[in-house]
């Protein structure tokens, strides 16, 4: 009995990691790791990553082989509130490996705390938020035209009593002429010290440039989602497709660029004319909202799988939707890595092979042979998405149930 007393005790010691992924390739950017490894998970954090961890020291052993295993995906752009065709996160995200998602502007000073209740309190997803410069957020012109609600000072304010939620600070949909909206954003984000999201019409009747707006108005480290559109920024030449000197120049200068693809803001043209100079995303993200999600179906791996058909390696593609958006954000290394000690997020991602129908905003397609997909998902240490059962035992060999003659 002392016997199988101490083989059971000796059993369980061996078990010191809740979670272990085993076989898989480990892409994290952000501890410079870019081959094989395993990762151990212990309650909420990551315990250990090396090249081989005994499989007797997992209470449970998940077989990562052939995946890659990368840090939680972090969706800058997402809608979750105050918008019209905001979506509860957890129904989209983490089914994507994305476990963290910044709310682009659905809420302003004076919504802030309702969000926070009804979304970012309850969703299992990490839920982060850039605050609209406009008051009530993006419900709509009365309030996104509204300048006179429009307030630097309490905008910064609230900003400063939610420091590990808010991220930073979004100005959108601004259909008045002139420039109001954006500087009334940058000096809320001057009083904070965080940056700002921009997404800003520019119509020929708003009085408004690409130029002006880049090179003028933006700060370094401030963030121009939306980059492959031409009315929210121009940055291809619609007579010879180059890139725009002032585009580059912006970038030179620390003004950020990112995917936001959304139902009307990836557009193939302007993609592969400026990807084909070199000019890709600092940051992949989504503009997640009820349309796209689907018809173009523009999830995180989604966005990826297009950055990747346009000639971006795997790698940066992680990178750029792991640790450059959290690095943006001022949120690394508390996410955006798979370092020992730090959140247990992880999203375990396969590389299919086939043929594959990208689609861009306005519906139009390209065929690709290679596409991103989603596999496993692991937020705070919990397995909480498990498309092919790898993370539990087959029922045959289970001994949980069985049927009497």
């Amino acid at each position: 009995m002392k016997f199988l007393f101490w083989f059971v005790c000796a059993a369980a010691q061996a078990q010191q990691y809740d979670i272990l992924l085993k076989g898989g390739h480990v892409i994290d950017a952000a501890n410079s790791i870019d081959a094989p490894r395993d990762v151990a998970i212990k309650g909420t954090v990551i315990a250990r990553v090396a090249p081989n961890i005994p499989a007797a020291q997992g209470k449970k052993v998940i077989d990562a082989a052939g995946l890659y295993v990368v840090p939680g995906l972090i969706d800058l752009h997402f809608h979750a509130y105050g918008y019209s065709g905001s979506i509860f996160p957890d129904d989209t995200a983490l089914i994507a490996g994305t476990t963290t998602v910044v709310d682009a502007g659905g809420a302003g000073y004076r919504t802030f705390d309702d969000f926070q209740k009804k979304i970012i309190g309850v969703a299992r997803t990490r839920v982060l938020a850039l605050l609209n410069i406009a008051g009530n957020g993006m419900t709509g012109r009365a309030s996104e035209d509204n300048v006179e609600d429009m307030l630097p000072d309490k905008t910064a304010a609230v900003i400063r009593a939610h420091r590990g939620t808010i991220v930073g600070i979004k100005v959108a949909h601004f259909g008045k002429p002139g420039w109001d909206a954006l500087k009334r954003a940058v000096e809320a984000g001057r009083l904070a010290e965080v940056p700002v999201m921009v997404d800003d019409k520019i119509f020929t009747n708003a009085g408004r440039t690409s130029r002006e707006k880049l090179l003028d108005v933006m700060r370094p480290g401030d963030m121009h989602t939306h980059m492959y559109n031409d009315r929210q920024v121009e940055i291809v030449s619609r007579f010879d497709g180059k890139v725009l000197d002032f585009a580059t120049e912006a970038r030179r200068r620390g003004v950020l660029f990112d995917m936001g693809h959304g139902g009307g803001s990836f557009l193939w043209p302007v993609a592969m004319h400026a990807t084909r100079q070199g000019f890709y995303p600092d940051t992949i993200s989504t503009d997640l909202h009820q349309s796209s999600i689907l018809m173009q179906q523009s999830d995180m791996p989604n966005c990826m799988s297009k950055m990747m058909y346009l000639g971006m390696p795997l790698r940066e593609a992680v990178r750029r939707s792991t640790m450059t958006p959290a690095k943006n954000i001022g949120k690394l290394p508390e996410i955006g890595t798979l370092g020992e000690g730090r959140t247990a997020d992880i999203a375990v991602l396969a590389l299919r092979s086939g043929v594959f129908a990208l689609k861009d905003s306005w519906g139009k397609k390209v065929l690709a042979e290679k596409k991103l997909e989603a596999v496993l998902t692991i937020r705070d240490g919990r397995l909480v998405f498990d498309s092919e059962g790898r993370g539990y035992p087959d029922w045959k060999s289970a001994g949980d149930y069985e049927v009497l003659p």
